[in-house]
């Protein structure tokens, strides 16, 4: 077994986290390293947690093979790093790797450690065996609304902050992967929503399922709005907008009812003048 380890105290610095190696209770052979700077019990329940809600990697298929044969699993700290530096507990797993690896412990990590899984970049033959493994599996039904695990949970004021500033800008302006695309080259080109897509969404957005309902806008947002649209021509009605988009390009649109008119008119005509 593993003796724990502590590296040396410098200047009082705190714990970064710490190394774990993960083996079966009746077996000496580690098969997966890892690090966290949380406790080892809360890294070995997110683990089995993925691995059961069914994550395709060696690793998770190694736990649920032993859940099956009722085997336990143990994951065992093995050094404690400290400093000041997260990159230390990144090398400290990245030695331990190493060390076992040679030892002949037959590790199923797929990269070899450090802060995050650069280092292994996957063959065509993996990538076909990955996408083979997930083609058609179906994902486990969490459940919605109260049966949901994170139902009447809210972020806090800091964490919402956060979020708000990494994302803000992500899709703006060149940034946007369709960014400067028009007509066939723009991904939904040409794409019409089927009937059944279009009534379901309706049903999700009508009454009191709409965010919007009961809401009115206040007063000022009015008065953006309006500077907004100040100057710009605005059809006064439907019709009037109909034959600016339409008629005057030469646009027929089947779900617009002036449309339907007009060409229901014109064949009128056309059987009057027969």
């Amino acid at each position: 077994m593993i003796m724990l380890e502590l590296r040396d105290r410098v200047g009082g610095w705190p714990i970064i986290g710490l190394v774990y190696a993960v083996r079966r209770y009746d077996s000496p052979e580690y098969r997966y390293v890892g690090m966290t700077t949380k406790s080892v019990g809360v890294r070995s329940r997110q683990h089995l947690k993925s691995a059961r809600a069914g994550k395709r990697t060696p690793f998770s298929d190694w736990i649920r093979a032993r859940d099956s044969e009722q085997e336990e699993v143990y994951f065992e700290p093995v050094e404690i790093v400290m400093g000041s530096q997260l990159e230390a507990l990144g090398l400290a797993e990245q030695s331990w790797i190493a060390k076992l690896r040679a030892e002949g412990h037959r590790l199923l990590n797929l990269s070899d450690g450090g802060l995050g899984p650069q280092g292994h970049v996957w063959t065509e033959a993996q990538r076909e065996a990955a996408g083979q493994r997930s083609r058609g599996r179906k994902r486990p039904d969490i459940g919605s609304g109260p049966d949901h695990p994170s139902w009447g949970t809210r972020r806090s004021e800091e964490q919402r902050a956060s979020w708000s500033a990494q994302r803000k800008g992500m899709n703006a302006g060149e940034r946007n992967p369709n960014f400067a695309k028009f007509g066939p080259e723009h991904p939904k080109f040409g794409h019409r929503m089927s009937e059944q897509a279009k009534a379901r969404l309706s049903e999700m957005r009508k009454g009191e399922l709409n965010p919007n309902f009961g809401k009115s806008a206040s007063v000022e947002t009015r008065l953006k709005m309006s500077m907004t649209r100040a100057g710009k021509p605005m059809p006064s009605s439907r019709r009037s907008a109909h034959t600016r988009y339409h008629s005057n390009k030469g646009v027929f649109k089947d779900t617009c009812a002036c449309c339907v008119d007009d060409r229901q008119n014109a064949q009128d005509e056309m059987r009057k003048d027969e």
